[in-house]
């Protein structure tokens, strides 16, 4: 039997502006199996990153609960919830979000030295040979390009073999030629190294390419 990785039960969020409920996702339930590629789709401001943010344990849902490997999100305090993140998910974000300061190779090794493993150089590099970036390892990210960054962002996404792989519209700042090889790297990488990937996007095509797609529209959930 295929165990679920991620699980949603009866997930709703709110948030007050301007002194009133506004409602962002209503009760919302799902499971993701490991291995498995999802992607959840919707319009701009449907309320896909809050459910990224959700289910990565970044936020805390209003009602319900989210199980995140087999942990009740709701039961963890902050610290909890960080150590989960740092040992078993990767993000790879539409802005890159790489340390300016910090070379190709540091950006990459960053997520090891932070979880206390030391710096694997060996391993860096490696996953920066994996995503093309052989010979750009000292470049700071100012020189390299928006692909290049987001094959930076790649690579550090996988330093600690992460389980889950969550993608917020990996390719959202890049144009179509360039998206289209982060797209064939990110599931190239994602089947090699064996992990879950869910992924937000607004774009179907990218969507068709995963396993399951599940729809957001005005803060309800449906499988496509």
């Amino acid at each position: 039997m295929s165990l679920s990785i991620i699980k949603a039960i009866s997930v709703s969020k709110s948030v007050i502006s301007n002194g009133n409920e506004l409602s962002i996702l209503k009760d919302i339930t799902f499971d993701v199996v490991a291995g498995e590629t999802v992607a959840i789709v919707g319009t701009s401001g449907a309320g896909k990153s809050t459910l990224m943010a959700l289910l990565a344990g970044l936020d805390i849902a209003s009602s319900g609960e989210i199980e995140l490997l087999d942990q009740p999100l709701s039961q963890l305090n902050d610290e909890q919830r960080a150590q989960i993140r740092s040992e078993s998910i990767g993000f790879v974000f539409q802005s890159f979000l790489l340390i300016p300061s910090l070379s190709a190779l540091e950006n990459v090794t960053l997520p090891a030295i932070l979880r206390g493993e030391g710096e694997d150089i060996e391993k860096a590099k490696q996953l920066l040979e994996s995503v093309g970036l052989t010979g750009r390892e000292t470049h700071l990210p100012d020189q390299l390009s928006g692909g290049e960054q987001q094959r930076v962002a790649l690579a550090r996404a996988f330093m600690t073999q992460p389980k889950i792989l969550f993608a917020d519209e990996p390719t959202g700042n890049l144009d179509e030629h360039t998206a289209e090889n982060i797209i064939e790297l990110l599931f190239e990488m994602n089947r090699d190294h064996g992990t879950t990937l869910v992924l937000i996007t607004h774009d179907t095509n990218l969507a068709k390419r995963c396993d399951r797609t599940l729809s957001i529209h005005a803060g309800q959930l449906q499988e496509v």
